[in-house]
């Protein structure tokens, strides 16, 4: 059974940093990219940034480009994602998942707030 668990979000002042974790079990991580989305209130989920198996290719979103890092240890079946420089318009759930795309996990909730 294929699972996502997404940790580590919470609130945060501009400027801020979070790492949220994502802890991926039931199917075969290291030969799958996987890939963080977020959904801020009353919008679309969009992606945010994805890696490549063995993290030879890695993209972002522009909103986020040079902000955040995403990375994964396919040892611990987890992919991270580092965001610093926190704004205001980052606030959502964050999701990760594989590609192709499995059962969306509970996400974790980002709020950047002063």
């Amino acid at each position: 059974q294929v699972q996502l668990v997404e940790s580590g979000g919470g609130l945060v002042q501009p400027g801020g940093s979070l790492r949220l974790s994502c802890a991926a079990s039931g199917f075969i991580f290291s030969s799958k990219a996987m890939t963080w989305y977020r959904q801020a209130p009353g919008k679309e989920r969009e992606l945010v940034a994805s890696i490549s198996s063995y993290s030879t290719s890695i993209n972002y979103a522009d909103s986020v480009k040079g902000r955040f890092t995403i990375s994964r240890d396919n040892a611990k079946n987890t992919v991270y994602l580092q965001m610093n420089s926190l704004k205001p318009e980052d606030t959502g759930v964050y999701y990760c998942n594989s590609i192709p795309r499995r059962s969306w996990g509970q996400g974790t909730q980002v709020t950047v707030s002063s």
